[in-house]
């Protein structure tokens, strides 16, 4: 077994290689495909794992040396996640997941969205606060925290551990602290809606004051509620260890943490109830997928944004983007105007326990002909154009036409989530996204349990009859999404990335860069990227603000900007590493060999053995 002190000196390597490399690619040509990276592609054939921080990655590969699978992993990683990255994601966080079962040949999607509360109706907020619900701030922008429930089901269906297992790093972190980053020391600093709430000090501003970079962040209070799901475990352990498991599950949402949680919400203004907890349950789907140039992309179906990057694969099989040269003018059009034309079908996506989703319709490539003939090559498209996939459909489907989607003042979903992604030496793989929404949630601690409920509940509509109207017991369509793709009925890929609205756009940008540039992963992940504002947007009133809008980064040439403003974008050079935050783990179906990226632009980190 290899020492985990090399695992750890192996990413203070990479660390160097970036600061030495930084200087040396800033300066290089103009070229947008340099084989150049700042960090190297982490290679192995045991297993892989790259998260959005260090200490998740170490948790995650802590498991896998012990012994654990790719389900142990993913919890541990995650678990951790939530403490080094909490403005991001949490215990109060929502989740989807991909996983790739290896003894079954499957993938399955696990919807780990909250549910709206009982009490909360459109009624109700037309009558009790001013027909608004708040924008990402307080516990009436709030979703049930349903990550818990993610690891009990990864852990039940498919781990092989214990909760005290898995959770023993995350308890460790939690009660001795790690250094703090420079990062999280400027985002608690600057965050004013966590300054609001008394219980939120308590944790982030324990001397009154912001931690600083190099200090000791501890948050003991989730130490003590994490202790609790293992003190639960261990009480029933006579039972065997599904049963262990399920007690363990329990007690956070059936039993004193539910209640805790429950009266908190009453007592400061919230919607949720115990009862909200102890009914809800998170849910394994059967993924959506579509096929690209002979890969099989897989999106989570319901209560995700995800299938809108299928009906954008869709349009760009159309093009030989090969030919039109990778961040060429005319790629960068190309793709934007897909994306636009799948995000206005992307209103049509919700919970589908509430929601018909006209899927064959959607995902036909015969409907994704028509959407590409919509596309001027030398022209951007400033309306939103939802489409009729009905008519491509066998059978017709009650599902109604998009409403509501309109131009207008809009807030975007910029989207505090974060990543983590498991191979293991079998082959599973889990592409694990947890979430906040937005920077620190709706900022309110939950009593003395040390996490912040996501903020999910601002996405819905309160607009009767919309695929995302609010209504009880009902989960929002979130803009989280993971992938994982297939080749040859082989397991090949599994990417996601943060970022709100602007996720499908980094997620589809990788995959490209790899299906039809060639570009290695480590490659795909640092090449320049566009992003766009120019749909509706997530975060309610669901409005799109700024129609033509097209942001590239600086890297991506002048010639090629300028030949963008003459098609009519609305064109912003952001910094040169601003756009994005990937991480991802490809398999080569030839070797066996593993290889993990993580972008620079954050502070990723990839494994592997």
């Amino acid at each position: 077994m290899r020492p985990l002190q090399t695992c750890l000196l192996g990413a203070l390597l990479v660390s160097l290689t970036v600061g030495h490399q930084t200087e040396a690619q800033e300066q290089s040509d103009s070229s947008t495909t340099s084989s150049r990276t700042l960090r190297p592609v982490i290679r192995g054939t045991q297993y892989a794992v790259s998260s959005m921080k260090l200490q998740a990655t170490e948790a995650a590969v802590r498991i896998l040396e012990a012994g654990g699978n790719a389900f142990d992993a993913a919890v541990a990683g995650q678990a951790v996640l939530a403490l080094v990255n909490p403005e991001s994601n949490g215990f109060g966080a929502d989740a989807v997941v991909l996983v790739y079962d290896a003894r079954e040949k499957k993938v399955h999607s696990i919807n780990a969205e909250g549910t709206a509360p009982r009490l909360a109706t459109i009624d109700w907020y037309n009558k009790n606060n001013g027909g608004r619900i708040p924008s990402s701030d307080g516990l009436l922008s709030a979703s049930l925290p349903a990550v818990i429930d993610a690891w009990y089901i990864m852990l039940d269906r498919w781990g092989t551990m214990t909760f005290a297992q898995v959770l023993e790093r995350a308890i460790d972190v939690a009660e001795n602290g790690y250094p703090i980053g420079e990062g999280l020391s400027r985002a608690i600093a600057g965050s004013k809606k966590i300054q609001k709430y008394p219980s939120t000090m308590k944790v982030y501003f324990p001397n009154g004051r912001a931690p600083q970079p190099g200090e000791l962040f501890r948050n003991p209070d989730s130490a003590r509620m994490l202790r609790k799901l293992v003190d639960a475990e261990k009480a029933a352990t006579g039972k065997g260890r599904r049963e262990a498991l399920r007690a363990a599950r329990d007690r956070f949402y059936k039993g004193d943490i539910a209640r805790t949680m429950g009266d908190f919400s009453e007592k400061n203004g919230g919607l949720y109830r115990y009862e909200d907890f102890a009914g809800y349950t998170a849910k394994v789907e059967t993924p959506v997928s579509t096929t690209y140039r002979g890969y099989e992309v897989y999106k989570n179906t319901s209560s995700s944004q995800g299938p809108a990057e299928l009906f954008m694969l869709n349009i760009l099989e159309g093009y030989d983007l090969k030919t039109m040269g990778h961040n060429s003018p005319e790629y960068i059009h190309a793709s934007a105007e897909a994306l636009k034309l799948a995000f206005a079908d992307r209103e049509q996506l919700g919970d589908t326990d509430f929601v018909r989703i006209p899927f064959k319709g959607l995902l036909s490539k015969t409907y994704a002909a028509e959407r590409r003939r919509l596309i001027d090559s030398n022209k951007v498209s400033l309306e939103i154009r939802p489409g009729n996939p009905e008519r491509f459909m066998k059978t017709t489907d009650p599902a109604g036409r998009v409403r509501g989607a309109s131009v207008g003042e809009a807030d975007y979903s910029e989207g505090d989530t974060s990543y983590i992604a498991v191979v293991d030496k079998d082959r599973n793989m889990v592409s694990f996204e947890p979430s906040l929404h937005s920077g620190f949630g709706t900022g309110v601690v939950m009593a003395d349990l040390g996490f912040i409920f996501n903020c999910r509940g601002d996405y819905y509509s309160l607009t009767p009859g919309e695929p995302r109207s609010l209504e009880p017991g009902k989960r929002p369509r979130s803009t989280l999404q993971s992938t994982l793709v297939m080749k040859d009925g082989r397991p090949w890929m599994i990417t996601g990335s943060p970022g709100g609205d602007d996720q499908i756009p980094r997620t589809v940008q990788t995959l490209l860069n790899m299906v039809d540039f060639g570009m290695n992963v480590q490659q795909a992940i640092e090449a320049p990227r566009w992003s766009t504002r120019s749909f509706a947007s997530s975060v309610f009133p669901h409005r799109m603000s700024d129609p033509g809008h097209l942001s590239v980064e600086s890297r991506v040439p002048e010639a090629v900007q300028k030949a963008l403003l003459a098609k009519g974008h609305k064109l912003q050079a952001s910094g040169a590493w601003s756009l994005g935050s990937n991480a991802a783990i490809v398999l080569d179906p030839k070797t066996g060999v593993l290889s993990a990226g993580a972008d620079p632009r954050v502070e990723a980190y990839a494994w592997a053995r």
